[in-house]
C-alpha cells in the first residue's frame, strides 16, 4: 500500500510539508490521558497569548482554503476547528485513545492530523483533485460526491476519506474500537512547516512506541520524496 499527494497538489501548493505514520498493533484498551495532558498544556500556553486565528499555522491553511475557493471561516482546517472548540470548552470529546492522542498533538502544534483505519482503505490513497464522481460517507450516514476539483483524500476504489482537504473526514475509515492498523497524516503550510511537521510526526511516533508495541513506519513527504510505502500485514 502507499499514500501520496498528487503532482498537481505539490505544484499548486509548493509550501506543503507532510508527515506520514503507519502504525500496526494499536488498540483501544489503553489510556493516553497523561500524555494528552502534556500536549494540551502546550496548547493552553499558546492560546493564553493569542487566539488560534492568529497562529501562523492556521493563517497558512486559511490562505490555502481561500485559494481552493472556500471561505476559510466557514470551512476550517481540522486543527483550527479543534483549537476553536478547545478554547471555548477547555476539553475535547474522547473518541479512541489513538485519535485522542493525535488530536492533542494537533492542538499543540496547530497542524492538522488525520487518522485513518488502514483496513478501510482500498489499496492506495492519494490527496488529489476530485473528478466529482467519487463517493464520500458523512458521519450522519449520508452519501455525497465531492465537487469537481475539490481537494480530497481518495483511495483506489474512488472512495473519499476526507473532503475539502483537511476540513472533513469520512465516517467510513474513522478509527473504531476494532481498528488495529492506522495511517496518520500530518500536514503543514506555514513558513516553519519544514521544521514543525517533522517534530509533530516524531512526537506521534514516540508516543505510539511508548504506548503500543506494534510495527511503526514514518516518513516526511516533499515533492522529491512524495510517496509513502507501507504494509498492512
Amino acid at each position: 500500500m502507499h499514500f501520496e499527494h498528487s503532482a498537481a497538489i505539490w505544484s499548486d501548493y509548493p509550501e506543503l510539508v507532510a508527515g506520514a505514520v503507519f502504525a500496526n498493533g494499536v488498540s483501544s484498551e489503553v489510556s493516553t490521558d497523561s500524555r494528552i495532558a502534556l500536549f494540551t498544556a502546550i496548547a493552553d500556553s499558546r492560546l493564553a497569548a493569542s487566539t488560534e486565528g492568529e497562529f501562523p499555522e492556521i493563517q497558512a491553511w486559511r490562505r490555502a482554503f481561500s485559494r481552493m475557493g472556500l471561505r476559510p471561516t466557514q470551512y476550517r482546517c481540522a486543527s483550527e476547528a479543534l483549537l476553536r472548540r478547545y478554547r471555548t470548552q477547555r476539553e475535547l470529546p474522547r473518541i479512541h485513545p489513538l485519535v485522542d492522542l493525535c488530536n492533542a498533538v494537533s492542538l499543540a502544534f496547530a497542524i492538522p492530523v488525520a487518522v485513518f483505519d488502514v483496513d478501510r482503505i482500498a489499496e492506495n490513497m492519494a490527496v488529489r483533485y476530485a473528478r466529482g464522481d467519487e463517493d464520500y460517507l458523512s458521519f450522519s450516514g449520508d452519501s455525497e460526491h465531492p465537487q469537481p476539483n475539490e481537494v480530497v483524500f481518495v483511495d483506489t476504489s474512488a472512495r473519499v476519506h476526507a473532503r475539502r482537504w483537511t476540513n472533513r473526514q469520512s465516517a467510513y475509515s474513522a478509527v473504531r474500537d476494532e481498528t488495529t492498523a492506522s495511517l496518520i497524516v500530518i500536514e503543514g503550510m506555514h513558513s516553519s512547516a519544514g521544521t514543525d511537521v517533522p517534530k509533530a510526526t516524531a512526537a506521534i511516533a514516540d508516543e505510539l512506541t511508548a504506548i503500543w508495541s506494534g510495527a511503526l513506519t514514518t516518513a516526511i513527504l516533499e515533492p522529491a520524496t512524495a510517496r509513502f510505502d507501507f504494509s498492512d500485514p
